[in-house]
């Protein structure tokens, strides 16, 4: 037998599951849309990029802001 606190639990659990099922194929589309705006950004701006750009950079690339090189830019565009 579940106490109260452990229904709450229990039910937070579910909850959970079912808005990550709900949410999931949306966020799938939103990460393509904005992987396609921001090459877009890259393509045309340059080095400095804005604060939005440099952050999806050091996303794709898994490393630090400040370790991103022009060279790393390009692998990106290169293989987009």
């Amino acid at each position: 037998m579940v106490g109260k606190r452990g229904k709450r639990f229990v039910l937070r659990k579910i909850d959970m599951q079912e808005s990550r099922s709900r949410n999931a194929p949306r966020k799938y589309h939103e990460r393509a849309r904005r992987d396609a705006r921001m090459l877009e950004m890259l393509r045309q701006g340059t080095w400095p990029y804005t604060r939005a750009v440099r952050n999806w950079l050091v996303l794709r690339l898994g490393k630090p802001e400040r370790r991103i090189t022009p060279e790393d830019v390009q692998r990106i565009l290169q293989s987009a």
